[in-house]
């Protein structure tokens, strides 16, 4: 299948899934995954900025880029704070090149077995909400296709963004934000309390409660509520979860 086929294929399947009450973080994580399957990448995040501007982890293709996404932020350095702050796109970054420019992130970066990164803005006309960060274990140039197909996943994630404000016209775009961001910290503690509980890893307790939202019709966050509240129904999510398959 031809790179425009597939990019075609997957633009259709997001907007499928962009429908009325859509789970935002399911979406996004899915974004990240498509990223990986479409383009000469890796491993795919994203971030976006919270109430006052700080940035924050909101969906990964693994732990190992969402720690890395935390460092970059811990350190306040890197492609993805230089991206957001400027609005324009930092693509093929070889981080043995850029030890001078991000000192610390460019050997976290190599340290985690990455040799190439790049980040997209989300925009929204003069605002950039986050950046799309691609991470490559090879030294691979994207070409100006790549980009562009990169650019068009990531204003996808700036829709969906947008999307979380249709409830209410009159809630700020900085509300709906912080909304999407505590969906995200209650998800990654439902996600502690499943891996706990259910001997996992914190990647297969993510792909557990993925797979019973869907099964049972409900929002990830909602879920991830209950599990809060009563950690018992961790039990209770189906056992036949798919094991992730090695790339």
């Amino acid at each position: 299948m031809t790179m425009d086929a597939v990019l075609a294929r997957t633009m259709v399947e997001l907007a499928d899934t962009l429908v009325a009450d859509f789970d935002v973080v399911d979406l996004l994580t899915l974004l990240t995954t498509r990223c990986v399957d479409l383009l000469e990448v890796d491993e795919a995040g994203l971030l976006i900025a919270g109430v006052g501007g700080d940035l924050r982890t909101m969906a990964s293709s693994s732990d190992q880029v969402r720690l890395l996404d935390l460092f970059q932020l811990q350190a306040e350095e890197g492609p993805c704070l230089d991206c957001v702050g400027t609005g324009e796109r930092i693509v093929n970054r070889d981080m043995a090149e850029d030890v001078d420019r991000w000192p610390r992130f460019a050997v976290e970066a190599r340290a985690a077995g990455f040799s190439t990164v790049h980040a997209i803005p989300m925009r929204l006309r003069g605002t950039v909400l986050g950046a799309l960060n691609l991470f490559s274990r090879r030294p691979v140039v994207l070409e100006e296709n790549d980009i562009l197909a990169a650019q068009a996943l990531a204003d996808i994630a700036t829709i969906a963004i947008l999307q979380t404000r249709a409830a209410e016209e009159a809630q700020t775009l900085a509300q709906q934000l912080s909304d999407v961001l505590n969906s995200r910290i209650i998800m990654e503690q439902a996600k502690g309390v499943v891996a706990e509980r259910r001997q996992l890893s914190i990647a297969d307790a993510f792909d557990l409660l993925r797979r019973h939202a869907r099964n049972h019709n409900l929002r990830l966050a909602v879920l991830a509520q209950r599990v809060i509240d009563d950690t018992s129904v961790a039990d209770t999510l189906e056992r036949d979860m798919p094991r992730r398959q090695g790339r």
